[in-house]
């Protein structure tokens, strides 16, 4: 599924076409995707939200599957690996953020269906060294949710200072929430569910939240720590509202509509405010270890590959009840 000019999701803008196969490089492997699943950020991307780097370009970048082939120096994967593809697509290796773990921040970096050519398709092909290795066993469409809803979910738990027994506000309850909200449990926190859908305030308590309600709604209890996923500004203001003294929002978002003017008073006594900006192979791997060992449980919706746009429709109008998966196949 390519996209070729940004429009509305309702415009339906990605189009099914027929491409060579890629052929792997030097460094590169290519995998036979058997699942990739949709996010925000593919949205966001065919709506213009966030400028594309290059077009045509097909998006996707959550992949999980098999390596179908492998190109010249590399002696780390072989033909039929199971293997994953996060956002992440490369970097330099060789500046302060790359040389100090925090690759994610490189200038340099590039990132799966906006640099390269991503998952929504039968196969792509990728730098080796950020291929992720996947455990035997779960489906390819249950393990795609975890390679970026479920990574960047976890960075962000970690980039707010998520310590055991915390008390944690999750502001969305999409498909990062509901794998967050896993790993806040298995840590032995309270958990705060803020949202709009009744649906979604259900599914939180009967996952271990101990309260949830609306935006607007202070919890019952002062948090620690507060991720947000909407891509809305206002959601960030009322995170902060509800913080402990000492407490830090993550945004969880690639884009956000706007930040809003606030009280420095809801700043004060050294709240803060940290934006999560990519992923790194590290959080993937940690990631991928702590989700067997919970384990993680995925929510999906399947989708055919040419049923992409109105899969991306779905996540638009906050209709998928957890993660819009595409699997390569005819309709």
């Amino acid at each position: 599924m390519v996209l070729t000019t940004t429009s509305s999701i309702d415009a339906m803008p990605l189009a099914l076409a027929e491409v060579p196969d890629p052929e792997p490089g030097p460094g590169e492997v290519v995998i036979r995707v058997g699942a990739c699943a949709a996010c925000r950020t593919d949205l966001q991307l065919c709506e213009g939200d966030l400028q594309p780097r290059l077009l045509p370009i097909i998006p996707g970048h959550q992949v999980a599957g098999r390596i179908a082939a492998v190109g010249p120096g590399v002696n780390d994967w072989a033909e039929g690996d199971r293997a994953g593809l996060t956002w992440l697509a490369g970097t330099c290796g060789d500046c302060p953020f790359c040389r100090s773990g925090r690759e994610n921040l490189c200038a340099t970096a590039t990132f799966t269906g906006w640099d390269r050519h991503g998952g929504f398709a039968e196969m792509v092909a990728a730098r080796a060294d950020v291929v992720v290795p996947l455990p035997e066993g779960p489906a390819d469409r249950d393990l795609a949710p975890l390679l970026c809803g479920g990574v960047i979910g976890f960075r962000a738990l970690r980039v707010a200072g998520i310590t055991p027994g915390a008390r944690v506000g999750l502001f969305g309850f999409g498909a990062s929430a509901l794998q967050a909200i896993q790993v806040a449990r298995h840590m032995g926190c309270r958990i705060a569910v803020a949202t709009r859908s009744e649906d979604e305030r259900r599914r939180a308590l009967s996952l271990g939240a101990e309260w949830a309600g609306g935006y607007d709604e202070p919890p019952p209890f002062p948090l620690d720590l507060a991720v947000t996923f909407a891509p809305s500004g206002d959601v960030v203001a009322h995170a902060l509202r509800a913080l402990d003294r000492g407490g830090t929002v993550a945004i969880n978002a690639i884009h956000l509509d706007r930040l809003p003017e606030m009280d420095y008073a809801d700043l004060w006594w050294e709240r803060a405010i940290r934006s999560v900006a990519n992923v790194t192979r590290e959080d993937a791997r940690d990631y991928l270890d702590l989700a067997a060992q919970i384990p993680v449980i995925t929510a999906v919706e399947e989708h055919a590959l040419p049923d992409a746009n109105r899969a991306l429709q779905r996540i638009a109008t906050g209709d998928v009840q957890g993660a819009a998966v595409i699997i390569p196949g005819p309709s």
